[in-house]
């Protein structure tokens, strides 16, 4: 019960206090933020970040994946046009990602903290066949005791 209320705790309670969070599914992090970590991120105005902060974002279509990419700020510039523009690295990546992007929201998701392993519950959950199991095959539990205690009025 108590490994219950723990995931429930850093799982509920980060988003009513107004953090994001996601599980790690990758290892391009792996020396700070292993696979299987789960990260809180806080929205921070964009000019305030930096380079060595780390953020969740959408690579540019069509040159990095797809979805969202946690890496770190490696170098932050100028383009042609002036407007900001950032490159990121995943810490046990060996060279930077090879794209320049530029983040068009007035705030972006920024890990604030992380913790080790704790994803791996959450990432299973994901799974419909597990939340099956776990949701269901109870409910069908207490259907059944239900239906065996029933008794039609006479």
């Amino acid at each position: 019960m108590s490994v219950v209320l723990t995931l429930a705790a850093v799982t509920l309670v980060p988003g009513v206090l107004g953090y994001g969070r996601h599980v790690i599914t990758g290892d391009s992090m792996a020396e700070s933020l292993p696979r299987g970590s789960l990260v809180y991120e806080r929205r921070v105005p964009t000019r305030e970040l930096k380079v060595g902060d780390v953020i969740t974002y959408t690579p540019p279509g069509g040159v990095g994946p797809r979805g969202p990419v946690t890496h770190r700020i490696t170098w932050i510039g100028r383009r042609g046009d002036g407007t900001r523009a950032f490159r990121t690295r995943g810490d046990s990546n060996t060279h930077a990602d090879p794209w320049q992007f530029v983040l068009e929201r007035r705030t972006q998701a920024k890990v604030v903290m992380s913790l080790p392993l704790l994803g791996w519950p959450l990432a299973i959950l994901a799974e419909r066949w597990v939340r099956m199991l776990v949701i269901g095959v109870p409910a069908m539990l207490v259907a059944l005791a239900c239906a065996a205690r029933f008794r039609p009025p006479e």
